[in-house]
């Protein structure tokens, strides 16, 4: 007696295309470069949020009711009062240290910041609605595009858990770095698949029997380089390391920093802002050698990617010296994130063409 094939419960299955329609890999990856650029405003209009220390204007969490801002003044107050019970205004605005017009410039910050969010993720959730019931969605990409946007709604969370950890009657003036950290790491991580997906889905429109690009053991080494040095960036962020000194190369008229040794070496590397400053400036040509290493095994299968990885580095390291000496300039270390980005683009699409060319 026949019996009936079983059903697949993965969620590729689910949102896969059905042999007899045509997918619709060149849309699909479109919409995903769309996110992308929406991801990386995001992270510069959170470097500018951290960087106008705006982070600690909103001090609750209302999904729904926290799209709109104060529509009254009596609704401005109320949010001003809530803002004076946090550490960093008692203790570095004070009781005259703010008005309420510079507290509504620090809460647009915010309030962008968290309205970007939203956007980012109703522009993923709708298409991905419509293109799953329109099953345009190719085999073997449906459980990629769930766990990115799980990714989403888990970064909307962290960002709350970040900034729950500098308000309440606590003796912290700033956000944990640890959080900032993590926040901006994932949101990284997500604009590195979103890359890599589309450049999958832009192969796979070419060609249809093209295959996923593997992750080379060269091209993972380049990754974790440029990780540990975005993770560095994020430390001196969080601790406003950037103020530790203005000069360069040196530090203070030093080449070696006066790092606080005295809480142990593990404290000083993830705690004191002139060894943090230091490991994100010197850290910096590792990752340069590494890029110059990556751009250059593909330059002559992918000309573009190469060139962009040279760009994108060589600029960013350029802005570097410039955040330092112009004192961290809110303009020039807000571009300084935006190529910071940038970088990561160019590089994970330089991480995939290396996987494709060595297959």
């Amino acid at each position: 007696m026949a019996t009936s094939a079983p059903k697949s419960s993965s969620v590729s299955n689910l949102f896969a295309a059905p042999p007899h329609t045509r997918a619709r890999p060149l849309a699909v990856a479109r919409w995903l470069e769309a996110v992308a650029a929406l991801v990386m405003l995001i992270v510069v209009v959170g470097g500018i949020t951290r960087l106008t220390e705006s982070g600690l204007s909103i001090t609750e969490w209302n999904v729904v009711s926290g799209i709109l801002p104060p529509l009254t003044e009596s609704a401005w107050a109320a949010e001003f009062a809530k803002y004076r019970q946090t550490a960093e205004f008692r203790m570095e605005a004070g009781p005259a240290g703010m008005d309420l017009a510079a507290f509504k410039f620090i809460f647009f910050w915010e309030w962008f910041h968290r309205i970007l969010g939203r956007v980012i993720g109703l522009a993923f959730l709708l298409p991905l609605v419509i293109f799953a019931a329109r099953r345009m969605i190719p085999t073997g990409y449906g459980w990629r595009l769930a766990a990115m946007f799980a990714l989403i709604c888990g970064q909307g969370a962290l960002g709350w858990y970040m900034v729950s950890s500098g308000v309440g009657n606590t003796d912290l003036t700033d956000v944990s770095h640890f959080r900032l950290s993590a926040h901006l790491l994932t949101a990284l991580f997500l604009l590195a698949g979103l890359v890599w997906t589309a450049r999958d889905l832009r192969n796979l429109a070419r060609d249809p029997a093209s295959r996923p690009a593997p992750l080379r053991a060269g091209a993972a080494l380049v990754g974790a380089v440029l990780f540990v040095q975005l993770l560095l960036g994020a430390w001196v962020a969080g601790l406003n390391a950037g103020h530790a000194a203005y000069d360069w190369p040196l530090m203070n008229g030093h080449f070696f920093p006066e790092a606080d040794w005295s809480k142990g070496a593990l404290w000083a590397v993830t705690h004191d802002p002139f060894l943090l400053q230091f490991l994100h400036r010197w850290w910096a040509w590792v990752a340069v050698a590494a890029l110059v290493w990556l751009a250059r095994a593909i330059r002559k299968t992918d000309r573009f990617a190469s060139v962009a990885v040279h760009s994108a580095f060589g600029t960013m390291v350029l802005l570097g010296i410039a955040t330092v000496m112009s004192e961290v300039s809110l303009w020039v270390a807000a571009a300084h994130q935006l190529v910071g980005a940038l970088t990561v683009a160019a590089t994970v699409w330089a991480m995939h063409s290396y996987g494709r060319a060595q297959r």
